[in-house]
């Protein structure tokens, strides 16, 4: 299932994964107005110019810190390991439980922190939220369109972005990973969420 996955495209993120990540180091040591686009660029080992291919400005880049990054020899194991019979629903199961690691989850709570202090990142929050919705609609296309209309990723995504959102906000009551019981009581698991919310899309609703 690889070769339907384009390695220029794995290559590009990689290099935008780099300068956010330094963007997201830097804020974190500096604060966001502690440091320029030059500084994010040297750290990360490219020139101003592959900065401004990948993003506007650095606040674009810190919030970009928390979209998940898969190296190529990661990607191929992943999808090379999904069984021929597995559905939609199956495969946006285990690409969420696959993005949403705890260092992502804590990363985009960060962000969320930060957003509130600097309201200049508020904006590029929802380009997160956006880019992680896309990419799962880009999976589903690459390995099903030859068996499902193009809408049915778009609803899909749709529904499970929409349950997995509020949990930053603060809106749902639920344990995220690197959170104890004690911090949400009474809430479940994480994963009991994420599996409550494809039992759901399961059974129609």
């Amino acid at each position: 299932m690889m070769n339907k996955l384009s390695l220029r495209r794995i290559k590009r993120e990689a290099t935008a994964h780099a300068l956010a990540q330094a963007a997201f180091e830097l804020t974190l040591q500096h604060g966001l107005d502690g440091f320029v686009v030059e500084d994010v660029a040297q750290r990360a080992g490219y020139s101003r110019r592959t900065f401004a291919n990948h993003y506007s400005c650095k606040e674009e880049a810190v919030a970009m810190a928390a979209v998940p990054f898969h190296g190529i020899e990661e990607a191929v194991a992943i999808f090379n390991n999904i069984p021929e019979s597995s559905t939609p629903l199956d495969v946006m199961y285990q690409f969420m439980k696959l993005q949403l690691t705890e260092e992502i989850i804590q990363k985009m709570l960060r962000l969320v922190t930060l957003s509130k202090e600097h309201p200049t990142l508020e904006p590029y929050m929802l380009t997160v939220f956006h880019r992680l919705a896309t990419e799962a609609q880009q999976v589903l296309n690459d390995l099903f369109k030859e068996h499902y209309p193009a809408i049915y990723s778009h609803v899909l995504t749709g529904a499970v972005t929409g349950a997995i959102f509020p949990l930053f906000d603060g809106t749902l009551q639920v344990v995220l990973p690197g959170q104890s019981m004690d911090e949400v009581p009474g809430a479940e698991s994480f994963d009991q969420y994420l599996d409550t919310v494809f039992g759901y899309l399961r059974n129609g609703l």
